[in-house]
Order: structure tokens, then sequence, then C-alpha cells
């Protein structure tokens, strides 16, 4: 075989005629064309370089390669390279490496170099050593091949541990640490989880002493998404420990007494170990009193004696019970106890909907909201009782077959119903606090337990009121007058307006029909617009009443003359124009006589009226003024 030379040797060799004969000559130009590049060599664009055939190119001894010579060639070339495709993996040879990168061959055409940090687990490699490696790419931009040993290691070891989840095989794996909920485990190159709840039957109090171990596990979970990998040790004993279960379950039965030991205390409950099954003690199950948490009863590792409640064959669930080896309290209550008698106790337990008193170990009674005052106001029992109060209550029912009790404190105190109509007579003025809003009235309480409603209508005598919030306040105290009683569904009838007189009767003899006033324009809407009169009365007139004599229509807050075209004490109705006012002016109509408003002496003892709301001493203005017309009328 003749030996493979090297560049100097075939430098030596080449026919230094046959170069100098294919040198290019230099452009008879006086100034040189542009260079072109051409695989980043410049070569001048002249006629030698262009008429150069660059597929005849001879040898040293000046034979040339026929085209089926060149072809054959060729093929024999391509036959030593390797046949490679993307996104496979491969195996390679180490033929370079230094600090940064490693060179590595797979017999294609070109090598790749991969970063040293992928083979930081095997730091001594050397060349001539064989790896795995992942193709990426056959060629990128500057030529070279593109590999990556990491992906391929990644990728084997995920078939590996998918392989290992289809056949349900054992593995084994290195703990490295602990994580939130449990330890990672490196299983073929793959941080793995193995969850705190699958590292052992037994709850596992210290997961330091597991870091560093090498166990057997078995792949219970994969997430090829998220790339995550779940693992379990428990898996392995369960098996073992479901026959033992089996054979200790066929032999229970109901209302058996057995010894176990405290290995789990939750919120709920406690789990016993009876020797190889382990069952369920419910909090309620713990004592006949009440338990905010299990540890206040029992401790881990405790022996207890407990009883079989109930057992599902099925399920492997097992209740337990410790409260029944001990007498129920209602068994031991004082028989002479009954209804209506007073009794002594201690909040425990308080909700929205009441509040549970111990009166003995054991044997509580409810308090419900309703119970704990004569106020028929929604309130939360919370705002009358809270945990550790020490209360007085009576009993108002005891059922000791089914061991329930209901209480009372209300009851402690005289019905404010009893006597309500010699405290609370018809007629009788009150003042009492707004508790409640409707779109039809205000609730109102007068003292605890005795509310009444004032309906939206008996609020004012003047002004319309739309919802009661515009009138007044929860929280305030207002005036009442008593309307009505309804002893039997407990309410009162309330009115305010009543409280005056009615206003109406003298506002007959002001705004009679015709007669001229001085309104403000509080609002408009598309129906008209509402008109504020003297003595905080309010009228009503419609959009074509409201044309001005220029043409143009009223305005808001703007002060105009307004004729009484309609009266109503009845439904409490005043409708007015301003449009008349100017209107028979101009048609020149003297024959309608025009009543004119009371005169400064006649109402200068009136108030100045607030538009919002009409007190007592407006009412009683009126009243005077009504006085003083009638007697004038009279005197004439």
């Amino acid at each position: 075989m003749t030996p493979k030379k090297n560049n100097q040797e075939y430098d030596e060799e080449l026919d230094v005629d046959t170069l100098k004969a294919n040198k290019p000559v230099e452009a008879e130009a006086e100034e040189p064309e542009a260079p072109t590049t051409v695989t980043g060599t410049n070569y001048k664009n002249n006629a030698s370089t262009m008429d150069f055939d660059w597929d005849n190119v001879s040898n040293k001894r000046g034979a040339n390669y026929s085209a089926e010579e060149r072809k054959k060639l060729e093929e024999d070339y391509n036959k030593t390279l390797s046949t490679i495709a993307e996104n496979q993996v491969v195996e390679g040879t180490v033929i370079a490496k230094n600090n940064r990168e490693v060179v590595v061959s797979v017999g294609y055409k070109s090598e790749g170099v991969i970063p040293m940090n992928e083979f930081r687990y095997n730091p001594d490699i050397q060349v001539g050593d064989k790896v795995e490696v992942f193709v990426e790419n056959q060629e990128d931009k500057n030529g070279s091949l593109v590999l990556s040993h990491k992906k391929a290691r990644s990728l084997k070891s995920w078939d590996r541990v998918n392989e290992a989840l289809e056949n349900n095989e054992i593995i084994k794996g290195y703990i490295k640490c602990r994580t939130k909920g449990g330890m990672i485990v490196d299983v073929f190159g793959i941080e793995a989880f193995l969850p705190g709840s699958q590292i052992d039957v037994k709850p596992i109090r210290d997961y330091d002493i597991y870091v560093g171990k090498t166990m057997e596990f078995k792949v219970v979970k994969i997430n090829t998404e998220f790339r995550n990998v779940v693992v379990s040790h428990k898996a392995l004993i369960e098996a073992e420990l479901e026959q033992q279960k089996q054979e200790i379950i066929s032999k229970l039965e109901k209302g058996q007494i057995l010894e176990g030991t405290v290995k789990n205390i939750t919120s709920y409950g406690v789990f016993i170990d009876l020797g190889g099954v382990d069952g369920l003690i419910h909090i309620t199950d713990l004592s006949w009193g009440r338990v905010s948490h299990p540890e206040e009863i029992v401790k881990l590792d405790q022996k207890l004696q407990v009883v079989i409640l109930d057992f599902d064959e099925e399920k492997k669930r097992i209740a337990l019970g410790l409260k029944q080896l001990t007498p129920h309290p209602w068994d031991a209550l004082n028989p002479d106890l009954k209804v209506g008698e007073k009794v002594k106790g201690r909040v425990v337990v308080m909700a929205d909907y009441g509040a549970f008193v111990e009166i003995a170990p054991g044997v509580e009674g409810l308090i419900h909201v309703s119970e704990m005052s004569w106020s028929q106001h929604l309130r939360q029992a919370q705002e009358f009782l809270k945990v550790g109060d020490e209360v007085e209550a009576v009993i108002l029912t005891l059922d000791r077959e089914d061991r329930k009790m209901s209480l009372g404190i209300k009851q402690l105190k005289p019905d404010p119903w009893a006597n309500i109509e010699e405290k609370y007579p018809i007629g009788s003025r009150h003042t009492a606090k707004v508790r409640n809003f409707t779109n039809f009235g205000v609730f109102v309480e007068i003292e605890e337990g005795v509310d009444g409603l004032i309906h939206i209508s008996d609020l004012s005598w003047t002004k319309k009121i739309k919802h009661p919030n515009e009138f007044t306040s929860i929280g305030e105290n207002i005036d009442v007058i008593v309307l009505d009683i309804d002893k039997e569904n407990r309410r009162l009838s309330l009115g305010h307006k009543q409280l005056e007189e009615n206003p109406w009767d003298t506002f007959e003899n002001i705004f009679f029909v015709d007669s001229v006033h001085e309104g403000t324009v509080v609002s408009i809407f598309d129906k008209g617009a509402i008109v504020a009169l003297p003595y905080g009365v309010e009228g009503f007139a419609t959009p074509r009443h409201l044309l001005k004599e220029d043409g143009t229509t009223c305005k808001v807050d703007e002060k105009l003359q307004f004729k009484v075209i309609e009266f109503s004490k009845a439904a409490k109705r005043i409708i007015l124009s301003h449009t008349r006012t100017w209107e028979e002016d101009r048609k020149g109509n003297d024959r309608i006589q025009k009543k004119p408003t009371p005169s400064p002496k006649t109402t200068e003892k009136a108030p100045k009226i607030s538009l919002e709301k009409t007190t007592l001493g407006d009412i009683e203005a009126l009243a005077k003024l009504k006085d003083a017309m009638e007697n004038g009328n009279s005197a004439e």
C-alpha cells in the first residue's frame, strides 16, 4: 500500500511550469477592474481566468481524468463517508480535545465540535474514547457538523425511563438532595422527584437520613411536556403489605376492641397502626366534648385502646372510635332538668347563626341568634357573645333521646310586646332610630325589639320622595307618631308627616287656579320640569308651558313667574305654566281676574322654607297665614 503523502511532498512534486503557464495575465487597462471574490480568494476578472478549464486540471504526470474515471473516483470517495441523518443518536470517536472543546468524528465528511462542559460528568475523557452524540445539523453556515453529547445522553435516558414505566421495572436511583415536599433522585442521569409520601408507608419525619443513599424505585409518572419524572419507593413495599391488610381486615368485627399505636395526627383525625393496617379515629370520635385539634387528646407513638366502628373491605378503610369506650355524658345529665329552667355554661363554639354553650362536659346547647335579643333585625351571634363567655340561659327545648338542647338568653328580659298598647298607644309621639331602607319606606327601632315602618308616603306632606335615603340616613334619629299596632306580627305602623298639620289645606287658598307666583326651575326632563314654589311646595310644568316670550325655553335654576292652571289637594299636585303669563298679556285679555299672592305684611312672619324638607314651624306659619286670610275675607 502506498504511504500517504503530506502537504510538503505534494508541494515539491507540483509542476511549477504548469502553474506558470496558467498564471493569470494582468490587464492592460489603466485602471484595474474590481476583484471578484470566489470562496474567499480574490481573482482578477480576465480572459485567461474565464477560459481556464477547471475540470481538466492535469496532474504531475500530465494525465487528465475522463468523465467515467472522475465519476468512479467520486463513488469510491463517497463510500468512505458515513451516512447520517439529523435528529438521531450515533456513536463517534474523540479525535482531539482542549480545555474548552472536544472534536468528535462520526465518519462524516466533517467533524463536530462539542463544548467541554457537556462532559463535566466525565472530565477524564481522552482522545480515542467512544461517545454517543446527537446530530443536530449535518452542515451549519460554516460547513461544519453540529453535534450534542448532552442531548444524546438525555434522549437515551428518557428512553430508558419510559421503558421502565411501561414494563413496571424496578430501577435504582441515587438520592441527591432534599426539596420542597420530597427528594431529588438521579435516575439514568435524569433528576426525578420522589414525593415525601412515596418514600415509605410510614410518615417520614427526617428526610435528611435518606440523602446520599442508593435505593430501588418504580417510575410512577412521566410528564413529557414538562420533562418531569416521579418515582416511588413506597410502591415496592405496598404489594407486600396489601396481602397482610387483607388477612387482618378479614378478621375484624364491629365493636371489637383493639390496641394500636398513634401513627399520624392530622387536623381532621388520628391514624392508628393496628399491626400492618391503619385505621382512622375522626376528630369527632376522640372525645364527647369539643376538640379543636386531635393533639389535645393524643400524642405520636402513644398506645391506645380503640373500638372498631365500621370497616370497608374493598376500600381497606377502618373507622375507629375512642370516646365510645367511655359513658356518654348525656346519660349522666340531671334527670330533673326541664324546659324553662335556667342553666349556666361556657360558650365553646361560635357561628353566624348562634353559639354552642357547654353546660356540662360533653353536654351542649345551642343559643340561636334569634334567641339572643327581642330585636328582629338580622344580626350575627358574634355581636352578643364570644368563645369563653360564661352565660346564663333558659332551656327552650330538651330532647334526651336525640341528645339535643336549645337555649335562649332574651327570655331573661321581659318581652316588650307584652304591653305594647300601654307603652306605645296609637297617636303617641316617640323618637326612633333609622335601621334600614326599602323602596317603599323606612324601618326604624323605637327600642330593642320594637320595630316599626314609616311608609314613604308618610314622610313628607310636600316633598315628592323617590327613595327614603333622600329624606333621612341610616343611624339617624327621627320623630314618629304611632298610626297602627300589629301585635301578632310585632310591627308598628308609624308616620312622620303626621306630626305636622296638612299644609295643603293652606295651599288650597294660596295656589288657587290662575294665581301667579315666582318659581325656580329645579330640574328639566322629557315630560316637563319641576318648579320650586314658596313654602317648600313643588309644581310641574309641561314642555309647552315652559316657552318664554322671546321664543326660548326655561332653563334650570332660572326664576320666572308661573301661573297655576291646575290644583289638586287630594293628589297633592300643582300644574304650572310660564307661557300663560305672557300670552294673555299679549292678547290684551284683561278680563281674567288675578287674585294676588299674599302681601309681604301677611307673610312677614312666615320663615323661609327649605326646598328639601318642611319643618313643623313652617306648617305653623302657614296655618297663621291661612287664619289671617280667612279673617280678611270675613272682614270684607
